[in-house]
Parts: structure tokens; C-alpha cells; sequence
């Protein structure tokens, strides 16, 4: 029989991610959002993160929470690989693992002290849905943690497809303007599944408080409405 040990939740991130689907596939990859790791009660010290402010960047682990006690697989479908072939979950990061832990690599923006929240971390990157619980934090060391040489397996010399996102203005106009460049490059990033490839299909996903809705068609994605949840309506087939 397997050990067990018990792990403490010291956190959870807030995000502009509500929901899974639309969520980068990597940390890093759209820098354009602020995120906040808003520690519990019993962590709130502000010795705890004396120092922290003097690194750029910082490890996060974290739970993947919506696939906790689903179970786990030896083998998942990378999308690297398109979503059809089968590798071992230890050759991956898929979130369907025994332990459900995340680690993500994130840019670390500011951290604030006072308020009745603080010490809050921001940062920028993050992969994570709203909510996310965190495990632990610890900083990102340039001379240890950087490895120029690495070799990346199946993924080795591949890059994530990106498309060319089209935005038509009477849409474009109904996102704030400091969206239109996260949004960009979180479609560019295509947030399909790696299996679809319907062009009549409408996707969505959500970001803060607005609903994105696109088609694919080839190579180019089109923006085709945007709805705000406090009422504004734009575009497409949500006009």
C-alpha cells in the first residue's frame, strides 16, 4: 500500500479564467494578465515573503482542482501530438495525474503588504482557472532553474499552433482595449480541442466578466460576438 500524506491549501490565485476552456496550455504564454495569489488567514505574514520581491519570476505549485478525484491514467493524449497518440502521464503534464499537482512558472509583477488581504502576490502568465488552489511558492533561481541544453522529447522542436485571429471593429469596440491584446494571443494559441477541426462550429470561452465566441477556419480564427455579463451586448450572433 501506497504512503499517504496530508498537503496544506496555503492559498488560492484569482484569475480572469472562470472556467477550464480557454485557459493558456502553459504558463507564460499570454503575459498580458494580471492574476493575484491571495493567501489564507494563517498564512498572511508579512515575514512570510520578506525577500520575494527581489526575484523576477516564481514556482507555483498548485492543484489541479477540477480534476481532483476523477483518478488518474498511465497514458493521456498530449495535445502536443495533436490529441492522438498515447504517452505515459509521467512524459506529460496532464492534469489527470495521481497527485493532481500543477507547477507553473509565473512572472512575479508586484507584491503588496497592506490590506486586509495582504501580503498579496501578483503576477503575470498564469495557467491556472479562478479559484485554483495553491500548495506552495518558492523563486525562480536563473543559474539553477534555467537550462539552455534541455531536450524536450515528443515536444522537441515543435511549437504550439498558432492561428491569425481576425477582430472585426463593431466587436473589437466592445472589449476593453487593455483585453484585445490577452485575448489575441489567447485565441492565437487556438483553445480548441486538438481533435476538432469543425469550421461551422462556435466555441466560447470566458475571460473576467466577457464571453468570447470565434469560429476556426484553416488557419484563421474569427471573432464572431462578444457578451459582457453586466449586460453589454456586441457583434455577431449575440447582436
Amino acid at each position: 500500500m501506497s504512503e499517504k500524506h496530508e498537503i496544506t491549501v496555503i492559498g488560492h490565485i484569482h484569475t480572469p479564467f472562470p472556467e477550464k476552456f480557454g485557459i493558456p496550455r502553459q504558463s507564460g504564454l499570454v503575459r498580458g494578465l494580471i492574476s493575484k495569489i491571495v493567501f489564507e488567514p494563517e498564512f498572511r505574514s508579512p515575514e512570510a515573503v520578506r525577500g520575494l520581491e527581489g526575484f523576477s519570476h516564481i514556482w507555483v505549485l498548485w492543484q489541479f482542482s477540477q480534476a481532483a478525484g476523477r483518478g488518474w491514467r498511465p497514458t493521456v493524449r498530449p495535445p502536443w501530438l495533436g490529441g492522438n497518440v498515447r504517452m505515459g502521464v509521467f512524459a506529460t503534464r496532464s492534469p489527470f495525474r495521481p497527485n493532481n499537482i500543477g507547477l507553473s512558472c509565473l512572472k512575479l509583477e508586484r507584491v503588496e503588504i497592506v490590506g486586509d488581504e495582504g501580503p498579496v502576490i501578483y503576477v503575470s502568465g498564469a495557467d491556472m482557472v479562478d479559484g485554483t488552489p495553491i500548495y506552495d511558492i518558492k523563486p525562480y533561481v536563473a543559474h539553477a532553474d534555467s537550462h539552455p541544453e534541455a531536450v524536450s522529447g515528443f515536444a522537441r522542436g515543435r511549437t504550439e499552433k498558432r492561428l491569425q485571429v481576425e477582430i472585426p471593429s463593431s466587436i473589437r469596440s466592445a472589449l476593453p482595449e487593455e483585453l484585445i491584446a490577452p485575448v489575441t494571443d489567447i485565441l492565437a494559441n487556438d483553445p480548441r480541442p486538438a481533435y476538432q477541426e469543425d469550421s461551422s462550429r462556435e466555441y466560447g470561452f470566458l475571460i473576467w466578466d466577457y464571453e468570447i465566441k470565434f469560429k476556426v477556419d484553416g488557419d484563421v480564427l474569427t471573432v464572431c460576438g462578444v457578451t459582457c455579463s453586466a449586460g453589454k451586448n456586441n457583434g455577431g450572433s449575440n447582436a
